[in-house]
């Protein structure tokens, strides 16, 4: 069963994310996958393209698969059929990821089971830029007001 994720928890994926890498992205533009990461990229992330077909892809490096990607990666977003998610989320738990993403559309329980198991934190079904532009406390932004010298009562 697919349970929206609290928005405490998806504002928290947004403020410790650095590093996304994005299983399937296609160079096409016109392509959800090619979107969703252009978008993240301008939002200051960094993206790491994975999809074997591609030696580049938005102007970066292109890997073959998860375990050949140089550096950490906090985020896997997904976009591939759900029926060959379970092979990348055992890639995402073997790097050290803390989240897997699969976006929407894909839904795969025994993936998840899987992940969360390994203690990785796991989205489903979800478009993480839908999610960043309504949920995301931009990174500039303070989540509370610490502008005030509480000793002087301003």
């Amino acid at each position: 069963m697919i349970v929206m994720p609290p928005v405490e928890k998806l504002q928290k994926i947004f403020a410790e994310t650095r590093n996304i890498a994005v299983v399937g992205l296609s160079p096409k533009e016109n392509r959800p996958s090619h979107q969703v990461a252009r978008y993240l990229l301008e939002a200051g992330y960094t993206v790491i393209p994975v999809n074997p077909g591609h030696e580049q892809i938005l102007g970066r490096k292109c890997y073959p698969d998860l375990l050949s990607i140089e550096g950490p990666v906090d985020v896997v977003d997904i976009f591939r059929r759900a029926d060959q998610v379970e092979p990348i989320v055992r890639d995402a738990v073997s790097i050290g990821a803390r989240v897997v993403w699969m976006q929407q559309g894909i839904v795969n329980e025994r993936a998840a089971v899987l992940a969360e198991q390994a203690g990785l934190t796991v989205i489903m079904d979800r478009c993480m830029k839908v999610d960043h532009m309504q949920f995301a406390v931009s990174r500039g932004q303070r989540t509370e007001d610490s502008s005030h010298n509480s000793e002087s009562g301003t």
